[in-house]
């Protein structure tokens, strides 16, 4: 993949802005083991973050951020692929903590729109199914634009949580299939088969708050931690813990966007929608595997 050609052909160089997105390109293509942040590479050319950013994103069409993934993604898979590299030591070479973040990088999403959104799922077909899991019976519901949810149960609770979700997407028409939630429901729950050449696509459904939030928690790397205000300071509303809070507990796909992985200020294990006994069983099944 030549991520260089994101940008536009049809922008004649102006002097500084093209100068910088061409040596911002070079840095990331160069150094992309050390997976430099954007202050780092901000310092580097002598500007700050914030106009560095608006500059790459508005010449190359994506942030320095998600050319970094692009470039990272593009060679981790030929390292699995062509150089047939076990997967911890490619997450290694590609400058990664270990596999369960370069796991991440292959979980792909989608948002769906504010129109959507307030039509509370209407025009949407969800269908769902109950498999087993290592946390419990899983309700796993998807759409033909991916994974769309993912609750718990404890037994004889299966159609409590499935209310409990359907309640979330009123107008949508639901389908019990098993057959069509099988398959992502053994992607989910088997590490084995965590796929560089298939990432999992899942479905956003929720307001532009709540998907903001959910998004802080897909960067949150496997077997780490975070709390809610990091996650409020990385969407931009340092104030707004409270509710930072709230849109972590309507996390509609939970153990895939890693609501599990958000802790209170102190570090201390705090709420969690399906039972903190089920978030304290996730985070040590992650820590066993980081």
């Amino acid at each position: 993949m030549n991520v260089a050609t994101s940008i536009p052909t049809d922008i004649t160089p102006d002097g500084t802005d093209y100068d910088t997105v061409r040596r911002v390109i070079e840095m990331l293509t160069e150094d992309y083991r050390e997976q430099p942040s954007l202050e780092r590479l901000a310092g580097r050319l002598g500007q700050s973050p914030t106009q560095l950013q608006k500059v790459f994103t508005r010449w190359a069409g994506l942030s320095p951020k998600a050319f970094l993934q692009a470039v990272t993604l593009d060679r981790a898979k030929r390292l699995l692929r062509e150089e047939d590299m076990p997967l911890l030591e490619a997450s290694i070479e590609v400058g990664l903590s270990g596999p369960g973040r370069l796991h991440d990088l292959f979980v792909t999403h989608e948002a769906m729109s504010p129109g959507e959104w307030k039509a509370r799922g209407g025009g949407l077909t969800i269908r769902y199914g109950y498999h087993p899991s290592p946390f419990g019976t899983a309700l796993v519901m998807v759409t033909d634009r991916g994974l769309a949810g993912l609750a718990f149960a404890d037994p004889g609770e299966e159609r409590a949580s499935f209310e409990d979700m359907a309640r979330r997407w009123p107008n949508a028409a639901y389908i019990e299939d098993s057959a069509a939630t099988t398959r992502y429901a053994a992607r989910i729950f088997d590490s084995d088969r965590w796929s560089a050449e298939e990432p999992l696509r899942i479905f956003l459904i929720g307001s532009d708050f709540q998907v903001r939030v959910w998004q802080a928690l897909l960067k949150v790397p496997f077997g780490k931690a975070t709390t809610y205000s990091r996650i409020a300071d990385e969407i931009g509303q340092p104030s707004a813990s409270r509710a930072v809070g709230a849109a972590v507990g309507r996390n509609p796909i939970s153990f895939v966007v890693p609501c599990h992985r958000a802790l209170g200020k102190g570090g201390e294990l705090t709420g969690y929608h399906w039972g903190l006994t089920r978030k304290r069983a996730i985070l040590g099944w992650e820590a066993g595997r980081a």
